[in-house]
């Protein structure tokens, strides 16, 4: 039967694809190491429990109708609040939207911001974004980017597009690559739009930035976090944040995100936000608000938390290293950010003990699934060519254990492809 052109095109997730192969052997009792989806085993990371009592003193008080379509009055005060003394940012509740966490507020803002053929740019590689540019049916303008700089874009690779884009969509702490902007390159690549919107007529569309930082508090070590308003304040008017509590506070199913940015585009994000009913459930916000006034109790569980996943991190970025010293094909970037590390493991083309040659990245990362037990994600997922042979290793469904344990099946099946 006919269906519309939009779904014919649209692809499932590689990375569902990838959790459903490793959910089948782990039914039929094997033990994986599941590095692939970006998410947290709540026996590993539990929330906050300050938070958990408060989303259930929340239910048990009966808050469980519809919450307002732009977020509870007080979660929205409270983020106002909350930005300006952790960011230094300021943004009144109007300018604040809050929804079941950050997916419904990117495609809001894709959905208020663009129309068919508009362009917009965004790295490779990235999340989703080119799924978001089929929804709207934008003009997609990948920018690939290198492991010399990390896979962060530079002003240098933006610079050619940006005549007639409507949107730039950055990331950092970025997914997949737990890497982050270096204040330079964040500086200059805000300079170039600055530059850009000065030379529109005022007919024209403005070129706008969506700056996804909902890894924002998930720094490692002496890495900083650095935001487009933050450092140039005259680009408030074309910036869209897309932030919440589902990756720093673990809290991925409690489905509060939020953001901010100028009011004229995220009344029209409200509207559609409203249309579509993705707003947060009201226990989950009224707990939120309560909990962002609680500062010392959020930076208790932020660094308890932070240097358990940075132990992961860690441990998982030493195995590759010390199996790239022992002449294994792979390697590794420092971790900085975010529950990712990039893993190189670069063996396409090699073959396998029954004869089948490594095609490309897909194929390397079912064999490690099938003979070393463990998942990961090719950046394939993420919008890169498929012969790129880079891959996003999430720590936050895993155990320590787990990834100490996991090292040496990885050298073993990597020591059998010849």
């Amino acid at each position: 039967m006919n269906i519309s052109r939009l779904a014919n095109t649209l692809e499932g997730s590689e990375i569902i694809k990838i959790a459903g192969e490793i959910n089948e052997l782990k039914r039929q009792g094997e033990q994986i190491a599941n590095l692939t989806i970006g998410d947290f085993d709540a026996n590993i990371y539990p929330i906050p429990d300050e938070l958990k009592a408060g989303i259930v003193d929340a239910y048990k008080d009966n808050q469980t109708n519809y919450p307002p379509a732009e977020g509870v009055a007080v979660l929205r005060e409270n983020v106002s609040a909350f930005l300006k003394e952790r960011f230094g940012l300021e943004y009144n509740s109007k300018q604040i939207l809050v929804a079941g966490g950050s997916r419904p507020l990117i495609y809001g803002t894709y959905m208020a911001l663009i129309d068919p053929g508009d362009k917009v740019i965004f790295p490779t590689p990235s999340w989703n974004n080119n799924h978001y540019c089929r929804f709207t049916g934008a003009e997609q303008v990948p920018v690939i980017t290198s492991a010399d700089n990390n896979f962060m874009p530079k002003a240098d690779d933006i610079r050619p597009h940006l005549k007639g884009a409507t949107l730039l969509a950055l990331c950092s702490p970025l997914n997949p690559t737990g890497t982050m902007f270096a204040k330079k390159d964040l500086e200059e690549i805000c300079e170039l739009v600055i530059e850009e919107n000065k030379n529109r007529a005022a007919d024209e569309k403005p070129l706008y930035i969506m700056y996804d930082q909902i890894y924002s508090l998930l720094t490692f070590g002496d890495q900083i976090h650095y935001d487009p308003v933050s450092l140039k304040p005259e680009l408030k008017d074309y910036v869209i944040y897309i932030d919440g509590i589902s990756k720093c506070l673990a809290a991925t199913g409690v489905r509060v995100g939020w953001a901010f940015g100028p009011e004229h585009v995220i009344d029209k994000m409200k509207t559609i936000v409203g249309h579509v009913g993705a707003w947060a459930p009201k226990p989950e916000q009224l707990a939120t608000a309560k909990f962002l006034t609680q500062p010392l109790e959020l930076n208790t569980y932020l660094t308890t938390f932070k240097a358990k996943v940075q132990k992961s991190l860690d441990a998982l970025y030493q195995g590759i290293i010390q199996l790239k010293a022992d002449g294994f094909a792979v390697d590794a970037i420092n971790p900085m950010g975010a529950i990712y590390l990039t893993v190189k493991v670069d063996y396409i083309g090699k073959t396998t003990t029954d004869g089948d040659i490594l095609k490309n990245s897909a194929d390397v990362n079912f064999y490690l699934i099938k003979e070393a037990k463990m998942g990961i994600v090719p950046f394939s997922a993420f919008g890169t060519n498929n012969s790129v042979n880079w891959f996003r290793a999430s720590v936050g469904g895993c155990s320590l254990e787990d990834i100490q344990q996991m090292i040496p099946r990885m050298r073993l099946a990597l020591s059998k492809l010849k």
